[in-house]
């Protein structure tokens, strides 16, 4: 079988439109055309697409398939579309990112490397010193993208989901809890917890474990920078909870022990906020899906 683009353009025309007259009115085509192009993709699939004694018009279960496929397809194509000719025409404009998530220049610079070779004239800038007031920062112009992974329901903002991640727990391989397959609210109890100083309310470990157990560490240190966290920990001065792209070379070290939070693990989301009119701008579109893959890449790493 050989599907073309504009097959599924015809079957979610047909679909969209109830019917092949109006389908061949948006598809500037006469219908004996599209009635010759159906046809011929009914021979090519070995079945029917619709069910033509109906109105208006319905899809059959084949029909269906290619439908989902086109509604999935169509808008990537579309994307890329705007991605190329984003590329060729040279559009310059204005991408200021601020982080509501403090271990996320990890993934992030590299994403913004690449952003960068592919939209020179762009201007990129990372504003740190907005972590807790981004959203409304985005509202009022003065950034262009927030990474949180806590949306809200603002109006004109929209929110894309980047990737899935899971917090973990590291502590020494002399640790007593290193011997244990999976981390619960209660193993905290007796612990220095190393933390990112940021408010409890950005921190996984509070709002999706200790928070709702009600769970209060011995004592909780703040520490800037994830490498010495991690040196620390390894030195037995407190244990900590990281996302798992952020621990992925402590995995393979000996001094250190990485363990899932409960039994099922914990999962979070990384999203892109953006104003909604800046959405489906070629640059824009084109950050987000690099943002999209690199973090996989991480995660996959040892």
């Amino acid at each position: 079988m050989h599907l073309e683009l504009r097959h599924l353009r015809t079957i979610k025309a047909i679909h969209d439109a109830g019917g092949l007259a109006r389908a061949a009115d948006r598809l500037n085509i006469t219908q004996s055309a599209l009635s010759h192009q159906v046809k011929g993709l009914e021979d090519q699939v070995g079945m029917e697409l619709f069910v033509r004694r109906t109105k208006p018009l319905k899809l059959s279960s084949a029909g269906l398939r290619l439908l989902r496929a086109a509604e999935r397809v169509l808008p990537e194509i579309a994307a890329l579309q705007a991605e190329f000719e984003g590329l060729k025409s040279g559009k310059s404009g204005r991408l200021h990112i601020a982080l509501e998530c403090h271990a996320c220049f990890d993934w992030l610079l590299p994403v913004l490397e690449a952003f960068r070779k592919a939209w020179p004239e762009v201007d990129v800038d990372i504003r740190p010193g907005l972590s807790f007031e981004a959203l409304p920062a985005l509202a009022r112009e003065e950034v262009d993208l927030v990474v949180s992974s806590d949306p809200e329901d603002l109006p004109g903002i929209a929110f894309a989901p980047l990737f899935d991640y899971a917090p973990v727990f590291v502590c020494a391989a002399s640790h007593p809890l290193a011997a244990k397959p999976y981390i619960e609210a209660e193993d905290f109890r007796g612990e220095t917890l190393m933390t990112y100083p940021v408010d409890r309310s950005r921190l996984d470990v509070f709002t999706g474990l200790l928070g709702p157990a009600r769970v209060e560490p011995l004592a909780v240190r703040p520490v800037e920078l994830t490498a010495v966290i991690l040196m620390l920990v390894a030195s037995g001065r407190g244990v900590t909870v990281l996302p798992d792209w952020v621990v992925r070379e402590a995995r393979a070290n000996s001094e250190l022990a990485v363990r899932p939070l409960t039994e099922t693990g914990l999962t979070r989301r990384i999203y892109a906020a953006t104003r909604q009119e800046d959405a489906a701008k070629p640059y824009m579109a084109h950050f987000i899906r690099l943002a999209r893959s690199e973090p996989v890449k991480l995660q996959r790493v040892g």
